[in-house]
């Protein structure tokens, strides 16, 4: 954490209508300035004066790393530190061999992930001696806020397909549900990417659509909590895929109300963040209990099968959508702690 840190400086007058004041040289280094560059001075109230690097700067500006991967390192080594540097603002990433060459199942094994991971991104160079993967996407093409949204439509995608190949005993739908997870993912990594950015450039952050500095964590838990409703949905494709024979009808019924429950309260929890409403985030929190009720129906409506392994293949199924309920209802609270505030100056109001 950078620590608040204070020097006094002397005002002096130039020409016939500015002044001037300098600036500490560590300051200016640390943030990346040189002589030439553009500084934004914006007035806040009466008695405060801030001065920032300008949007252009940060535009401009291109962080890069080099990996250094050895012949005998597994090929998620490179991969894992790959991500790390993505999600922490890197720009251009040089995945090298430190014995001269890759290994050709590295070089797949990071040309995959960089297609399936790390969103906006591209790879400008490929040899066998290394990759270089740039990141292409600025800041303002897709904000944080548009980012999430397209995150939740996939996961919503995904559990509605899951339960309709639980419906039809449709196995391609199911494939192609467990598959969508790699797409929710690279959404993830993006997102948390650019609020790792944010965090560090405040005056970024109505570039991205956020509010102040602590909603990026609010927002990285609540990313969380969509991919891991995600993930639950692939669960339920894969137990599809596992099923020996079709479930009943009756079972399949209570399930596909169960698992429509579940989205609802997910869409209302996502409601409240959209319109940073406390009260909409109480009721979500709430209705995501009756979540057990149905569960308890399914469960009972199961309890006949003869086949056990089916038995459990569906008690499964239905863990999965209380979790995701209950990720709903995660989110729900986070959107209370983000908006308590507001809506206590809203009532002395």
């Amino acid at each position: 954490m950078v620590r608040t840190q204070e020097e006094t400086r002397k005002i002096q007058f130039t020409g016939k209508s500015s002044y001037i004041v300098s600036l500490p040289k560590k300051w200016v280094e640390d943030i990346g300035l040189k002589p030439g560059d553009h500084v934004t001075v914006i007035r806040q109230g009466n008695s405060l004066l801030q001065i920032g690097p300008s949007k252009k700067h940060f535009a401009k500006s291109a962080l890069e790393a080099t990996v250094e991967v050895g012949t005998s390192d597994d090929v998620s080594v490179p991969i894992r530190k790959m991500i790390a540097l993505y999600i922490l603002g890197f720009n251009i990433i040089n995945i090298r061999s430190k014995d001269g060459r890759l290994q050709t199942k590295q070089r797949e094994a990071v040309k995959d992930a960089v297609r399936k991971v790390l969103m906006g991104s591209e790879i400008t160079a490929d040899s066998t001696d290394g990759i270089t993967i740039q990141v292409l996407i600025n800041i303002g093409e897709l904000s944080v806020d548009a980012a999430f949204k397209r995150m939740l439509l996939i996961a919503k995608s995904m559990m509605k397909d899951a339960i309709l190949a639980l419906q039809e005993s449709n196995g391609d739908l199911a494939k192609e549900v467990i598959k969508s997870d790699d797409e929710v993912d690279r959404f993830s990594f993006y997102i948390v990417r650019q609020l790792n950015i944010a965090i560090q450039n405040e005056h970024l952050l109505t570039d991205m659509g956020l509010v102040n500095p602590r909603d990026c964590l609010g927002y990285r838990s609540i990313v969380k909590s969509i991919e891991r409703a995600a993930d639950h949905a692939a669960n339920i494709a894969e137990d599809v895929l596992e099923m020996e024979e079709p479930v009943g009808r009756d079972t399949v019924a209570k399930i596909t109300t169960m698992s429509n429950f579940a989205l609802e309260v997910l869409d209302d929890a996502c409601l409240s963040l959209f319109k940073r409403d406390y009260t909409e985030g109480e009721m979500a929190i709430e209705k995501s209990k009756r979540i057990d009720d149905l569960e308890r129906s399914v469960i009972k409506s199961a309890s006949m099968l003869r086949n056990v392994n089916e038995l459990y293949r569906i008690k499964f199924i239905t863990e999965n959508l209380r979790r995701i309920a209950e990720y709903a209802s995660d989110i729900a609270e986070i959107v209370l702690n983000m908006t308590v505030e507001q809506t206590l100056r809203q009532s002395k109001a």
